[in-house]
């Protein structure tokens, strides 16, 4: 993957994070997912008092892009910060039902999962790295 859309998927991650609506948890999380026509889509955890209801950053953009018509990825970028805290100090990974919602509509073997502190100071996954033996439409 090309370091030029890494850091547009950091940036847009990080932009996106301080839209984020976190009043319980006061953790903020930003994604950014490319598709495969190279168009960016951004998304931000959105709590709700009643938690079962809340909603990840990373399906948020997932959401929106397939809501748009788009059913193919090529990576997504994950940012995470406590409110009390400025900087991304910590990776923050996908939880494991937005990995689930991601292998629905991405290769495993190819999709790009970024891990970013800031454009700098990141890692990439593949999907299949974070969900092993994933169970997909291909299993039905």
């Amino acid at each position: 993957m090309e370091k030029d859309y890494i850091n547009k998927l950091i940036l847009s991650a990080m932009d996106s994070c301080e839209k984020a609506y976190s009043p319980y948890s006061k953790f903020k999380v930003g994604a950014a997912i490319l598709t495969d026509d190279f168009k960016i889509y951004e998304g931000f955890n959105i709590e709700c008092a009643a938690y079962s209801i809340c909603n990840c950053a990373e399906r948020t953009a997932l959401f929106r892009a397939v809501y748009d018509g788009h059913k193919h990825f090529k990576a997504i970028a994950v940012v995470g910060k406590r409110d009390i805290d400025d900087s991304f100090s910590e990776y923050c990974p996908p939880c494991g039902m937005c990995r689930q919602a991601l292998r629905e509509f991405c290769n495993p073997k190819t999709f790009k999962i970024i891990l970013a502190k800031s454009v700098d100071d990141y890692k990439i996954y593949t999907l299949e790295d974070l969900l092993p033996e994933s169970f997909g439409s291909d299993n039905l």
